[in-house]
């Protein structure tokens, strides 16, 4: 098999990135993808009281283990599975099993602070930023926190004035400059989707699909 395309997504917390990657994945075939989100490797926060936890800023580089992530992309450039962590954000830990994920033509590394890695870009065949305006993002974060997450409004409000909102300046926002791609309006910029999904083809080799824009 030759070297798998690696494909960096990032953006703010709400922006769309999900969207984006569903959209790729739909596009392109479940089975030729493999995607490793950095979400997963939060590191572990089970030695420390319930109250420090929730305290913690998880939107700081320092709180997600980057190294293995790293580890787990070349594993699967080479060819080789991984286990990717599985991180639970109701209790603030990681869970002793993990999820399967096997070498595919596609990797896709996707997270807010994956363009802030300069490892993982150097890894990156193809660098997308998904843009969206800040307000947009928030309430995007307060659903999904509310209905996924389990979180009150308050400790979500609070959490995004202590360490969201002033990570996002300090590490996603300047990360942009990193990109290829900038993806304006979120997830559903349907032209900036095609010309990423027209680039992947391309470093496959398909030259037999047509893109529609």
């Amino acid at each position: 098999m030759s070297t798998p395309v690696v494909i960096g997504i990032a953006g703010g917390s709400g922006s769309g990135k999900s969207t984006v990657l569903s959209t790729i994945v739909r596009s392109l075939g479940r089975r030729d993808i493999a995607i490793l989100d950095h979400d997963s490797y939060y590191r572990d926060l089970s030695d420390l009281p319930i109250a420090e936890r929730e305290r913690f800023n998880f939107d700081h580089p320092d709180a997600l283990e980057t190294p293995l992530l790293t580890e787990h992309v070349d594993a699967l450039r080479r060819g080789f599975g991984v286990q990717k962590p599985v991180y639970d954000f109701a209790s603030y830990r990681r869970l002793d099993e993990t999820l399967p994920v096997e070498s595919r033509r596609v990797i896709i590394v996707e997270g807010i602070l994956v363009l802030a890695e300069p490892e993982l870009v150097r890894r990156m065949d193809i660098k997308v930023f998904v843009d969206a305006d800040a307000d947009v993002r928030l309430m995007r974060r307060i659903r999904r926190d509310l209905t996924e997450r389990g979180r009150s409004i308050e400790s979500i409000l609070s959490q995004y004035e202590r360490s969201v909102r002033p990570m996002h300046l300090q590490f996603v926002e300047p990360s942009k400059r990193e990109a290829d791609i900038i993806i304006p309006r979120g997830g559903h910029n349907k032209v900036a989707i095609d010309l990423i999904l027209a680039r992947i083809r391309a470093l496959l080799g398909v030259r037999d699909e047509v893109v529609s824009i």
